[in-house]
């Protein structure tokens, strides 16, 4: 269908077109999720190409596609070339849509985990806590990427060990996940999952106990017994009680 649309498109409007970069986008994300990553990359350049070229280098249309091509090459852990996409998406945003917008909290986010998954936790943490500012001030404090914010940011001080900080991050984004995308959703569940750990972390076993059986519920009625996830939860919450029993 992309590949059809993508021939229609050249053919009608020229290889240059910005109908065509949307068609090239497209294609190269459905190969993307194919695995087929050489067929993808190219297409995703051709695409960004046209678009510096028809809206120029500091559109924001621009800067959604650097930010495509960098979570392109993040998914196969290309990270020398994702950070400098990140950064012009990031600084692209800031001018043309502003310091405040959300968008531009998107950017700080995604930057913000690139660090935090190559351990720069003092990179990390300002992009996070100014990602999060904007969301609570721009979409409000219940809102689905305000609480993704809360959960990354808990995340990168579970990665440091400061639990104390983290579980009541965690407790804030699991209310608002709960709220409004419902106790069963795949987000409420990972939430739930950091929780119990921090909790853990942090000798509150009875806490870490009720949320290993929520989640073990939610896991075996929404992925079934046998799942990979499911089985995990059932050994972590197996050690837990052996170890309240060694108490």
């Amino acid at each position: 269908m992309y590949q059809r649309a993508l021939a229609i498109d050249e053919q009608a409007y020229g290889s240059e077109h910005l109908e065509v970069a949307t068609d090239l986008n497209n294609l190269a994300a459905c190969y993307d999720a194919q695995d087929k990553y050489a067929l993808a990359e190219p297409l995703f350049h051709r695409a960004l190409a046209i678009l510096e070229q028809q809206l120029g280098g500091e559109h924001p249309d621009t800067a959604q596609n650097l930010n495509n091509l960098a979570a392109f090459y993040d998914t196969q852990g290309k990270k020398a070339e994702v950070e400098p996409l990140y950064q012009r998406a990031l600084a692209i945003r800031e001018q043309q849509l502003g310091a405040e917008h959300p968008d531009t909290a998107r950017s700080l986010n995604n930057l913000a985990e690139l660090y935090r998954l190559q351990g720069k936790y003092a990179l990390a943490e300002p992009l996070y806590q100014r990602a999060l500012a904007i969301r609570e001030q721009q979409l409000g404090g219940e809102h689905p990427d305000t609480a993704q914010s809360l959960n990354n940011l808990a995340l990168l001080y579970n990665a440091q060990g400061k639990y104390d900080q983290a579980e009541p991050l965690f407790q804030h984004a699991l209310a608002i996940r709960e709220q409004t995308l419902g106790p069963e959703h795949p987000h409420t569940a990972i939430t739930i999952w950091w929780l119990a750990y921090a909790a853990q972390q942090q000798g509150h076993n009875e806490e870490a106990k009720l949320l290993c059986e929520r989640l073990l519920a939610i896991f075996e009625h929404t992925l079934g017994p046998a799942h990979p996830n499911t089985q995990a939860v059932h050994k972590n919450y197996a050690d837990l009680l052996e170890a309240m029993k060694a108490q």
